[in-house]
């Protein structure tokens, strides 16, 4: 298939400061590009949760870029090595997930990224692959013979692995088989190039160090940043069940964008949007309300439509200019006996137990009357509507 090699096309998709660093280097990189030669890239995902949020969209988007430029772009579910927990940036190991939670979260993410990327372009689609195809077939010795490529002098240079050593705290042997196994996607997808959070670096050039030595092969690195408050550094998490999820309806999406902290504006309209960048100066002229307004109703739009878009934003002026509730809130179904938070969380309401404590523990969980509950087993009698956040409301029938 022939390649876009147009340079300016190119150079716009590089402009929007999502792209950190490119190993070896973003010229050879750039180069490739140009060439006509098509690449075969992908990016992984581990589904250790019910719902993405913006910061993984983002990337997503980054993908479709490069496919529209014509290369070979697959998303990779870690159905495999979500079962084993990555330690990345953590200070203690990870839950390791059954099959049936990643199998639960996998289907989840397929609906929330089909809006962001063509799986059904009919000369170049985008293709979805499982780590499991490949890495449950592994015998015991096939592991032992990739790990003899690495040395636990390299794996302690991980920050969080130091870290964690310097502290006392454990660091379980299985954690030093995630970067491992990650790596030995790139051997079994035989890529061109990954692309990954800068999070995610140390485990992408595990996947260089082994393309290289069973393949000898390079493989790009495309180490994209995280999204993050410029002013607290407070970054968008799965884990930590912050940011703005993508697999909220409509209103509720448009009106968790409202919700953060103005300085969210520039990275949002340059990562979660594709504004003309020649634009950026005139919105933002418009002060944070109305900037963010427009950002909330292009994120809306790229998910459900523009219909939905001017909806989402008509209800959010209607409602919040009067602090009332929306008219179209979401219900769940409680019966007596049943934990409110493992209703709200299956519902994708909350993303995590910890996440609804935290709220409770910030007064962040409200009755319609503004009444704030304190008690996080907290079990309605009758039906209730409850003010989550700043801009949530659900209604809880029981």
């Amino acid at each position: 298939m022939k390649t876009i090699t147009d340079k300016s096309r190119i150079e716009e998709i590089f402009t929007r400061g999502a792209v950190v660093d490119i190993l070896p280097t973003k010229k050879e990189f750039i180069e490739r590009l140009l060439s006509g030669e098509r690449l075969k890239m992908y990016i992984g995902f581990d589904p250790t949760f019910t719902a993405l949020h913006l910061g993984h969209a983002k990337n997503i988007m980054f993908m479709e870029e490069l496919r529209q430029l014509g290369h070979e772009i697959i998303i990779l579910f870690g159905d495999f090595t979500a079962q084993i927990g990555d330690p990345s940036d953590k200070s203690a190991t990870r839950k390791q997930l059954t099959h049936e939670e990643v199998k639960h979260n996998v289907a989840g993410w397929m609906d929330q990224v089909k809006p962001l990327i063509s799986f059904d372009d009919p000369t170049n689609p985008a293709k979805i692959a499982y780590n499991s195809e490949w890495l449950s077939k592994l015998s015991f010795g096939d592991v032992v013979n990739l790990a003899s490529n690495f040395t636990v002098q390299q794996m302690l240079e991980r920050d969080m692995f130091a870290k964690r050593l310097k502290e006392n705290t454990p660091i379980h042997l299985h954690e030093f088989m995630y970067p491992l196994m990650q790596g030995y996607d790139s051997v079994a997808m035989n890529v061109d190039a990954e692309i990954c959070g800068t999070d995610q670096t140390f485990n992408a050039l595990a996947g260089r160090t082994l393309l290289k030595r069973l393949k000898n092969k390079d493989k790009f690195v495309i180490a994209l940043n995280l999204i993050a408050n410029p002013k607290t550094g407070e970054l968008m998490s799965k884990s930590n069940g912050t940011g703005v999820f993508i697999n909220l309806p409509p209103n509720e999406l448009f009106g968790a964008v409202m919700a953060l902290p103005d300085p969210m504006i520039d990275p949002l309209f340059l990562h979660c949007t594709r504004i003309p960048l020649t634009e950026k100066d005139a919105l933002m002229a418009k002060g944070p309300r109305d900037a963010k307004a427009i950002i909330a109703s292009d994120i809306v739009k790229r998910f459900y439509g523009e219909a939905s878009a001017k909806s989402a934003e008509e209800s959010f002026i209607a409602t919040f200019s009067k602090g009332g509730v929306p008219e179209d809130v979401q219900e769940i179904k409680i019966t007596k006996g049943e934990s409110l938070p493992e209703i709200l969380i299956k519902a994708g309401i909350v993303p995590s137990k910890a996440e609804w404590r935290r709220l409770i523990e910030g007064g962040a969980i409200r009755l319609e009357d503004d009444t704030k509950i304190t008690d996080p087993n907290f079990a309605p009698i009758a039906t209730t509507i409850l003010k989550i956040g700043k801009r949530r409301f659900v209604k809880v029938l029981v």
